[in-house]
């Protein structure tokens, strides 16, 4: 049979020869004519040939060779039918299950902006869970769009449409946008900065939580060495830390976790946190800056980084040599938001945990005084736009009209002076004051703080007022208020004689202290002589005398002088003291216009342990003229008697020259007293034995010991 079907194929494709044709006519013959109920004998010609011969007669029986079989090819039908049943069955999906977006946690598909509005105009019950689903979805989706669109040109517009918004109900959504967006393109990281500064100002606990997630982002990008974490949220914090949002030490705790234990990626995450906040940090805390920059020196010394790390720190030095000039901290066109209306928020890295970045305040939560809080809401956004329109000073659509009702309105208040009699303007400078000198971490930051509020002039007094005050309040000394006011004296000498002026006031009122203020306040004044900021002439007001003193005023002195002999040593403040072209101030605290006082600068001196400044005056007490003893302690009436009687001489003496007739008189009564004591001394110097002699000499000896001390 298979030379049968290989002819039949070379006989089709012959067809054109005649030989060909005619062969196969005659096959065609013998094949009708043969009985094909006979079986064929079987020959052999391999083993596969029943395979090969099944194989054949499927294909050649697959169409019938005539209309009359209509079964022809069955059987290849059966056999597939059979292999499709053998086939395994694929089981139907089930429909999937259609999520409600109004009951889903993250908000469902896409919905158009057209759609969702349409969706919201349906409901009217507006207290409802699902219209304050749908006015959450329109919230997020505003507020993504207008992150989105902010930059340097269009920040102040971007800020007022937020206000409009509730941002109050989605602070948790703008805070994860802003920090999404600033992951995403962090060039612009001062511009999201600038504009946290506007809202913070307006919502202070709304750049709070930002901050505590920026922080928390922080420290968990440290712990799983993710140095793009690190470096995208140390770099939004350095631009807040610019623009006084957070404080500076939260930047100086950074810098020290990255630097204290030094690999190749924290010191480079240190270096980009440094080139954007170095220049904030030198102003407001150099120590620190130069603490961080002598542990990067340190750093390169050893040289156990690699050589590209080194060549950053190098860069780094470089850059803080030229002050920072190509990263400033706060550009001209972000520097929006003003000092006194900033809210700085003191967080440290320790503060900060896992429950502070309330999470929960991403999604939807629903509210039973929803339509209550947005018409609170609504009243404050106006208040706050009003209140930055009138101070935008933004023109209308008449402008026209409105410059002349200002040139109008500036007539009348040219003409009508105001006086403010109730000390506002002064209670607010002196809360400023307190708070910026509160608030200050070193004496150097204070006062820069205090030199850019742009005093008036007359205003410096009560700066100086302020920074004794907040001296004098405290429970001890500190020396950083002495050093404030060094600091202030030493910039501008306008501040020299307030604080001389106050000096004088004070020790007029040394009485109206108490021993803790007293004590604070002759540290703080003996710091200022001691570094030369005040001039010592102010000492010309102390009179040193028992009549002019007080206690309080004499304590003034002796903590004063005790500090000064501390800080300078005795013989320092000796040879001050001693300054030929000072001596004309010093005469009140040394006098020598009469033995009593000299002697009681004396005492007053050697009993506060410094006597050695009173040698000048022993010299000079010791070479003045004797001045008559008045009052002589005696033991006899023999002593008692002469004392008076030179008591009376004195005082006769001296009203001599007053009146002459009466003088006289007194001479003569004198004379008679005179004679008659001599009679009675006479007398009992007879009638005396010589027990009263041996009796006498201790009385003498006495005498001699009185007038060496008196002397």
């Amino acid at each position: 049979m298979e030379r049968k079907s290989k002819k039949r194929s070379r006989r089709s494709s012959s067809s054109d020869d005649s030989k060909h044709a005619d062969d196969k006519r005659k096959k065609d013959r013998k094949h009708k004519d043969k009985d094909h109920s006979k079986p064929s004998y079987k020959r052999y010609y391999g083993e596969d040939f029943d395979k090969k011969k099944k194989n054949s007669d499927r294909y050649w029986n697959k169409y019938a060779k005539d209309d009359e079989e209509p079964l022809v090819g069955s059987r290849y039908y059966e056999d597939k039918k059979e292999e499709k049943k053998d086939e395994p069955v694929v089981p139907k999906r089930p429909p999937r299950k259609q999520v409600d977006m109004l009951t889903s946690r993250t908000g469902g598909a896409y919905i158009p902006p057209a759609k969702l509005r349409m969706m919201q105009a349906e409901i009217t019950d507006k207290s409802s869970a699902a219209y304050q689903r749908i006015a959450w979805e329109a919230l997020k989706k505003s507020i993504h769009g207008f992150i989105n669109k902010v930059n340097t040109s269009n920040i102040g517009i971007i800020a007022k449409e937020l206000l409009h918004e509730n941002i109050v109900r989605g602070r948790g959504l703008l805070c994860k946008s802003i920090i999404q967006a600033q992951a995403a393109s962090p060039t612009f990281t001062n511009v999201y900065a600038a504009l946290v500064a506007i809202i913070n100002s307006k919502f202070p606990n709304i750049g709070e939580l930002l901050l505590k997630r920026l922080v928390l982002q922080f420290k968990r990008g440290f712990k799983q060495n993710n140095k793009t974490i690190c470096i995208s949220s140390a770099t939004f914090i350095a631009h807040l830390v610019n623009q006084g949002v957070a404080h500076e030490i939260l930047a100086l705790e950074i810098l020290t976790l990255l630097v204290e234990t030094p690999t190749d990626d924290s010191v480079e995450v240190a270096i980009s946190f440094l080139k954007e906040c170095g220049q904030k940090l030198t102003e407001v805390s150099s120590k620190g800056i130069n603490a961080i920059f002598e542990m990067l020196r340190n750093i390169l010394h050893e040289g156990q980084l690699e050589k590209r790390i080194q060549y950053m720190i190098e860069v780094m030095f470089q850059i803080r040599k030229d002050g920072f000039k190509d990263h400033v901290a706060v550009t001209e066109e972000l520097d929006l938001v003003d000092e006194e209306d900033q809210f700085t928020h003191l967080i440290t890295l320790d503060d900060v945990v896992q429950t502070n970045s309330e999470d929960i305040l991403n999604v939807f939560k629903f509210d039973d005084k929803y339509e209550e809080n947005e018409g609170k809401y609504k009243l404050l956004s106006k208040e706050i736009l009003d209140d930055s329109g009138s101070e935008s000073g933004s023109g209308s659509e008449n402008e026209g009209e409105d410059e002349e009702e200002e040139e109008e309105n500036g007539t009348e208040e040219k003409n009508e002076l105001i006086i403010d009699n109730t000390d506002t303007n002064l209670i607010t400078l002196r809360r400023t004051i307190y708070l910026t000198v509160q608030s200050s971490l070193d004496f150097e930051e204070c006062t820069h703080k205090l030199l850019k509020m742009q005093l008036k002039p007359g205003q410096e007094i009560e700066l100086c007022h302020m920074i004794l005050d907040c001296c004098a309040e405290q429970r001890t000394y500190e020396k950083f208020f002495g050093l404030v006011a060094q600091r202030f004296c030493q910039i501008n000498k306008v501040y020299v004689e307030p604080f001389q002026q106050i000096f004088r006031g004070t020790y007029a009122t040394t009485h109206r202290l108490d021993a803790n203020r007293l004590r604070n306040v002759s540290k703080f004044f003996a710091h200022l002589l001691f570094t030369d900021a005040i001039g010592w002439e102010v000492l010309e007001i102390i009179k040193l005398n028992e009549e002019d003193t007080n206690s309080s005023s004499r304590v003034f002195i002796k903590i004063l002088f005790q500090e000064l002999a501390e800080y300078m040593g005795l013989i320092k403040l000796n040879k001050r003291l001693k300054d030929e072209s000072m001596q004309g101030h010093f005469t009140g605290l040394f006098p020598k216009d009469h033995p009593k006082n000299t002697r009681f600068s004396i005492n007053f001196f050697t009993t506060i342990g410094l006597g050695g400044l009173t040698d000048e005056l022993r010299e000079h007490l010791k070479n003045a003229p004797k001045v008559p003893q008045f009052v002589m302690p005696q033991n006899t009436e023999e002593n008692s008697s002469s004392s008076s009687s030179s008591s009376e001489s004195s005082t006769e003496e001296e009203s001599s020259s007053s009146d002459s007739s009466s003088s006289e008189e007194e001479k003569r009564k004198r004379n008679r007293s005179k004679s008659k004591n001599k009679v009675r001394r006479r007398n009992r110097s007879c009638n005396n034995d010589s027990s009263d002699d041996s009796n006498r000499k201790p009385n003498r000896d006495k005498k001699k010991k009185i007038i060496k001390e008196n002397s």
